[in-house]
């Protein structure tokens, strides 16, 4: 597959192997998986950006780099291998890795290699579990052409630096658009509103979605009131009031969002997997949770897909009607559209864009004084 970001790769490992190039390109899996990675390069920030599973690769080949390994034909014998905590901790230091957890290191950054190449011989990342030290697999890092081998580890960290500042370009313009719309918000509303509701597909960047998931719901829910108190002689009326709990994709319980005076619990998710609601669903203890789900299927298909599936896995149909009632309501991309809709009516336009750009700068780091 060749995009936008491809001649930037070849142009890389032109600088590195000359003429070699295009055969070394060719003839590296991990180099063809990465090429797929970074398919959004030039789609903006609007695209997914697949930061979790570049960087597993990043934080070992720079170990390895660290270490000089490329220079010395591999890893020694004595080599025992990188810590997880300080290839953890690296990632997240990196552009876009604050939130990041450690799944890809683990499994899903090796389990979507599999995926792409089922019959190919290695790996990327090897691990002990006993000791929980890493290395990357060398055996694709050396790619043997006419009798010679290639190190592509340089190269690797050359072209994922190349995809971190692309992407951070795109979200910098991103939120000068939105400024920009700002700008003209009163004098052509209808502008705004589209731009918004093309953030709510499911091609969309899973943060931004997160985001801007949140500035359409705090402002949906500002003007529902509820009557509550502890007795009848003391009631009071509130607002509903919708908090962010922390930085998007963070490994925070489960929690997006969390709603007062009611305790709603909010879980934004792009996946329809059951195993991922249920881990949702324990991990605070079988508290109900309402799902906001980057889909455009129906609610109904959403429930019967995620219910289907799980029945497959449970013999017992009252384990899985005990998770299911944990569900406490599904968001679909059609259902946020709708809510969007109202907020707009109820004249709250200006302060869901203003939202979106406030969170987008928390989540992206750029303040400011950067711009």
């Amino acid at each position: 597959m060749e995009h936008s970001f491809t001649a930037k790769i070849k142009e890389i490992l032109q600088q590195h192997f000359g003429k070699n190039a295009d055969e070394i390109f060719k003839a590296s899996e991990l180099l063809t998986y990465i090429n797929n990675k970074t398919a959004s390069a030039g789609k903006g920030s609007k695209s997914r950006s697949s930061f979790a599973n570049l960087y597993a690769i990043y934080v070992l080949v720079e170990d390895y780099l660290k270490q000089g390994y490329d220079g010395k034909g591999g890893y020694s014998d004595e080599y025992g291998g990188a810590i997880f905590i300080d290839l953890f901790n690296r990632q997240r230091k990196l552009p876009f890795g604050g939130s990041l957890q450690n799944h890809a290191l683990n499994n899903r950054m090796n389990g979507e290699f599999e995926k792409f190449f089922p019959n190919s011989e290695y790996i990327p990342i090897l691990r002990n579990q006993e000791t929980n030290k890493y290395w990357i697999n060398e055996n694709l890092l050396k790619i043997r052409l006419n009798n010679k081998t290639y190190n592509i580890g340089k190269p690797i960290i050359a072209i994922i630096d190349q995809y971190i500042q692309t992407k951070q370009d795109s979200f910098q313009r991103f939120i000068k658009q939105c400024e920009e719309l700002q700008q003209m918000e009163e004098k052509d509303s209808q502008t705004v509103k589209d731009f918004i509701i093309s953030l709510l597909a499911p091609n969309v960047d899973a943060r931004l979605f997160e985001i801007v998931s949140y500035g359409i719901l705090k402002y949906y829910y500002q003007d529902k009131v509820i009557i509550w108190g502890y007795s009848m002689e003391e009631l009071r009326e509130d607002n509903l009031i919708l908090y962010k709990t922390g930085r998007t994709n963070a490994n925070d319980g489960g929690i997006d969002f969390v709603m007062k005076p009611l305790g709603t619990f909010f879980q934004v998710t792009e996946t329809t997997d059951f195993k991922k609601y249920f881990l949702d669903i324990d991990k605070v203890q079988k508290y109900p949770i309402t799902f906001v789900i980057k889909s455009t299927e129906t609610e109904e298909d959403l429930y019967a897909k995620i219910k289907g599936n799980a029945k497959k896995v449970y013999a017992i149909e009252q384990i899985v009607d005990k998770y299911m009632n944990c569900i406490e309501e599904v968001i679909n991309i059609d259902k946020l559209k709708g809510y969007f809709i109202d907020a707009v009516e109820a004249k709250h336009l200006k302060k869901i864009l203003a939202e979106i750009i406030l969170q987008s700068k928390v989540e992206f780091n750029i303040d400011d004084e950067e711009e």
